[in-house]
């Protein structure tokens, strides 16, 4: 079963986390070492979890990097199957 439109891993971020422990974006880039606008652009979807921001944002609250990582990767093969044309591209295998 293919996931619809995954959300975008920092509003999960934000609201399963930021919001739910009522902290501000400040304190939590504080906390992981990165600027506001990181996080801001994090949680607003203009910027991806990397592996180390992923690592950082275990770390800082008791999650795991994969599951970040994972959040990332399934929104960006999403958004990637909504505009790659692949009508030109040949079987090679298979």
């Amino acid at each position: 079963m293919e996931m619809f439109n995954p959300a975008h891993p920092g509003k999960i971020l934000k609201t399963g986390y930021i919001d739910e422990l009522h902290l501000s974006v400040a304190e939590v880039a504080l906390k992981l070492g990165v600027s506001r606008k990181t996080i801001y652009d994090i949680i607003n979807g203009k910027a991806s979890i990397t592996p180390a921001m992923a690592l950082k944002i275990a770390k800082a609250f008791n999650s795991d990097a994969q599951f970040w990582l994972d959040l990332q990767t399934q929104y960006d093969l999403w958004q990637a199957k909504q505009t790659t044309n692949l009508d030109n591209v040949q079987v090679l295998y298979g």
